[in-house]
């Protein structure tokens, strides 16, 4: 096994990070203080393909492997998690379904608009009653002769309030497999956006609650065969675990290295306090548990690019990368003292988005779960 990265990879982590340092970073602290979705900036990233990372060259996209797309979202992340939240959800759980799932039409419809970032992309699964549990969603699809019609609501949709194209998870009534996914355009009559939820962290991205109220789609936008619903709910989410856990890389990346520069200028009894061992122990346990974080996620994109079921492997990159991202960002704001709960101070930031990537794209204990299961299927 090859643990030292290839040339592409190498190039794309410097040109991903040189964009965000160049583009992103003047704005971060604006923009999650205004909590302002960065248009602007999103207009300078149509050109660079990221929001068609995966998306095959045929339909407008860069054809990246996973390892690479992970490697950008960790990028973007490290300076703006709330970006890399944006393009995480947009390319794996917007686009990868049609791409899995879809046919030649769906794909040639939907995914060239996405991948050139002209309408951005949503997945529509959590309700008041229905997270964790997917089988629990209320939203209905009423079968008609020229389609479908939609009534429901979805809370905490990540990319809400600046979304084009949403995969909406509905039940068909009366169908014997009822879960399906539908693929809803935002000029559809009776689609509407909610005000923007707000959040503790992540306040870049505009999460609001989507609403369907007798929203007509024709069955060419059903995704997928019928009653596979349940299946691409979980085939998105698995890869969009692989994307989360990247995200939680990137902030703990970035909290590290604040923490190492701090130490090192922080002056107490007449030293920095990177002299001191307390300090040393942080940032030691910090550097191992992100370079452990790293080779999990890497491992996890591997498995997915060489077709093999990568379920188990993901739920393990995110589980373990966004304890390390709340650890990390915890010793931050720890090593930074007062000023580490200063809004002056990136790391208060830091602290704040950490939190959420244990719990959207299945909390934590649903990771266990999913490891655990695979663990107690296997062969003895």
């Amino acid at each position: 096994m090859d643990f030292n990265p290839c040339m592409k990879h190498q190039l794309v982590r410097k040109t991903v990070r040189e964009f965000a340092e160049n583009e992103i970073r003047p704005w971060v602290s604006e923009l999650d203080r205004e909590s302002r979705f960065p248009q602007e900036i999103v207009e300078k990233m149509k050109p660079l393909n990221y929001f068609g990372l995966q998306a095959p060259r045929e339909f407008g996209g860069a054809g990246l492997d996973t390892i690479s797309y992970a490697i950008a979202v960790e990028e973007i992340s490290r300076v703006s998690a709330a970006i890399g939240l944006c393009i995480t959800v947009h390319n794996s759980v917007g686009i990868y379904p049609i791409l899995r799932f879809g046919t030649r039409e769906q794909k040639k419809k939907f995914i060239p608009d996405m991948a050139a970032g002209d309408s951005i992309g949503a997945f529509c699964l959590t309700e008041a009653n229905a997270g964790s549990d997917a089988g629990g969603v209320e939203t209905s699809a009423r079968k008609e002769k020229d389609g479908y019609v939609i009534n429901g609501t979805k809370i905490f949709v990540t990319n809400g309030g600046v979304c084009g194209t949403v995969l909406v998870f509905a039940v068909i009534q009366g169908a014997k497999n009822p879960a399906n996914v539908f693929i809803v355009e935002k000029e559809r009559t009776g689609f509407s956006v909610g005000e923007t939820e707000d959040l503790c962290g992540m306040r870049a991205n505009p999460v609001s609650s989507l609403f369907f109220e007798d929203c007509r789609v024709p069955e060419s936008n059903l995704l997928g065969k019928p009653g596979q619903g349940l299946k691409i709910g979980l085939t998105a989410l698995d890869t969009g675990r692989i994307g989360v856990a990247a995200q939680a890389l990137g902030i703990a990346q970035a909290a590290f290295e604040a923490s190492i520069s701090y130490a090192k200028e922080r002056q107490q009894f007449n030293r920095p306090i990177s002299r001191f061992q307390t300090i040393q122990n942080y940032l030691a346990e910090m550097a191992t548990e992100i370079d452990a974080s790293r080779l999990i996620l890497y491992r996890a994109a591997a498995v997915k690019d060489s077709g093999k079921p990568f379920s188990a492997e993901a739920s393990m990159a995110k589980l373990h990368c966004s304890a390390t991202a709340r650890r990390v960002t915890d010793l931050a704001v720890q090593i930074h003292g007062g000023y580490g709960y200063s809004k002056e101070y990136d790391v208060e930031r830091y602290f704040r988005d950490a939190k959420v990537t244990q719990i959207y794209e299945g909390t934590s204990e649903i990771q266990k779960l999913v490891i655990a299961r695979h663990l107690l299927t296997q062969p003895s």
